[in-house]
């Protein structure tokens, strides 16, 4: 068996032609999609890139893991101490080592190794194809390396290939010649200009006025990522500059089908597409980023195309990415690792079974503190620690009915919001009583100073408020974050 896991980074479903975008930025992939299971409701367990890549590979939740964060003790796998082994437990167990042990070659073409200094990525694979520029390549510079390991291993079998691509993660950086082939296509139909105006006002990292996070500086490396949207013009330079992303991405998905194709592989092997994280683009008034625990960062696509099982067909059930691993071992035959913390969804490939569960508990700790639960249609988020957005502790969501998170229906809906909270409190005090640690890395961030992506740059930030006409928030920020003026 041959499998190869496309990963397109900041990818979120909705931008795509097969979950129903109306622009043509996926071709190949809504290709590949109609001869595979495609699943609706599909989520990160922890975001963004560090915490979802480590609970994909490890298996476990982040607050298991140790790593929530970006920075700071909580971007490191928790110690074993006195019970490491020769080798830790997570060179013995991760996914690839599962894979390896089952008799698969795993390799990988990714710099996210090194990006984030996380050997957690490398463990259990047999070889490691670093592109060099920690993520900043574009897709046209990892293709080559791409298609020469698939021409190197066209003969062979068993290999597991995990292929990262970047273009739609910020600075957008499609090159020159690709053109702007959206140009002439309309903008997203719920970024009306009356919705644009109230973005005007947000406050906050990756708000339309401080697309660089805490200002407005542009990077002219980089001429499709604007540093501030102020009009209608700039809104489309940003999404434009997404869609070309993924438009850049899918165009080399596009080489490699045809040559497994042309080669006669593809018919028999498996391909996966799918990402680490979405991608604000306008939800919670943020833009270019993927910062928050909210549907939009935390769901991503999933499309599995596996010979012999179902296929043209579409999973609405609830699952995490850390589900991946149990659900490779149920199909390939070989056993579950005790530390997995996900459950297979195998059924769902093989027949039209329900295997998803009643709830999921999404986490966001780089940018801001949050937790949130997705039930039934709900989306309910606790705060924190605000990344300085001033969002309210609360906030609860109806995404059949408002799918963007334009409308927080916290306070009409109290109902709604303590059955939300109480699934968070069973599911964390289930996670402290399954691990030998005694601390939630969550409040090990906040400790250390918040998250990441904040910490240190509220008093600058302030200042970047007042030249550009929101006074009103400085007062809040101080009465919220005090420590950081003192």
């Amino acid at each position: 068996m041959k499998i190869l896991y496309i990963d397109i980074d900041s990818l979120r479903p909705d931008h795509l032609g097969c979950y129903g975008y109306h622009r043509n930025t996926s071709p190949h992939i809504d290709a590949v999609a109609k001869e595979s299971i495609r699943f609706e409701n599909y989520y990160t367990s922890d975001a963004p890139c560090l915490p979802s890549r480590t609970a994909f590979y490890t298996g476990m939740f982040g607050i298991h893991s140790g790593v929530v964060g970006h920075g700071g003790t909580a971007s490191d796998l928790r110690v074993e101490g006195a019970r490491r082994a020769f080798r830790d437990k997570v060179e013995m167990d991760s996914v690839p080592s599962a894979l390896q042990d089952a008799g698969f070659h795993t390799a990988q073409i990714s710099p996210f190794g090194q990006r984030h200094a996380a050997r957690q990525f490398y463990a259990g694979f047999n070889e490691i194809h670093n592109t060099g520029k920690g993520g900043l390549e574009s897709a046209e510079e990892v293709q080559p390396v791409v298609m020469k390991w698939l021409e190197d291993n066209e003969e062979k079998d068993n290999w597991y290939l995990h292929v990262n691509y970047w273009d739609p993660h910020t600075p957008y950086r499609t090159p020159e010649g690709f053109g702007e082939p959206f140009a002439d296509e309309p903008l997203p139909e719920w970024l009306t200009d009356e919705v644009f105006e109230k973005h005007l006002q947000n406050i906050g990292p990756h708000s339309a006025r401080e697309i660089s996070m805490f200002d407005d500086t542009e990077d002219p490396e980089f001429p499709k990522a604007p540093g501030s949207i102020t009009d209608r013009a700039g809104l489309r330079r940003m999404i434009d500059g997404y869609d070309n992303g993924i438009k850049h991405a899918d165009d080399q998905i596009g080489q490699i089908i045809e040559f497994l194709k042309k080669t006669g592989q593809y018919d028999d092997m498996v391909v996966v597409i799918s990402a680490d994280h979405g991608e604000n683009q306008g939800e919670l008034g943020i833009y270019a980023e993927h910062g928050t625990a909210d549907e939009i960062t935390c769901r991503v696509p999933l499309i599995v195309k596996w010979p012999g099982m179902r296929a043209g067909c579409v999973d609405t059930g609830l699952h995490y990415n850390l589900d991946f691993g149990p659900t490779l071992a149920d199909l390939l035959g070989f056993e579950k690792r005790d530390m997995w913390d996900g459950r297979s969804f195998a059924d769902s490939i093989r027949e039209d079974a329900d295997t998803g569960r009643d709830f999921l508990v999404v986490s966001q700790c780089a940018h801001v503190c949050q937790r949130s639960v997705r039930f039934g249609p709900w989306l309910y988020m606790r705060t924190y620690h605000d990344g300085y957005h001033l969002f309210p502790k609360e906030m609860l969501y109806n995404l059949e009915e408002d799918p963007h998170e334009q409308n927080d229906v916290a306070e009409s809906n109290r109902a709604e919001c303590d059955e939300g909270l109480r699934q968070l409190h069973d599911w964390h005090e289930s996670m402290m009583s399954t691990m030998d640690y005694d601390s939630d890395p969550m409040w090990t961030v906040i400790k250390e100073g918040g998250p990441f992506h904040a910490r240190g740059f509220l008093k600058g930030y302030c200042e970047h408020l007042k030249k550009t006409g929101r006074e009103w928030a400085v007062d809040k920020l101080k009465e919220r974050h005090p420590r950081e003026f003192e």
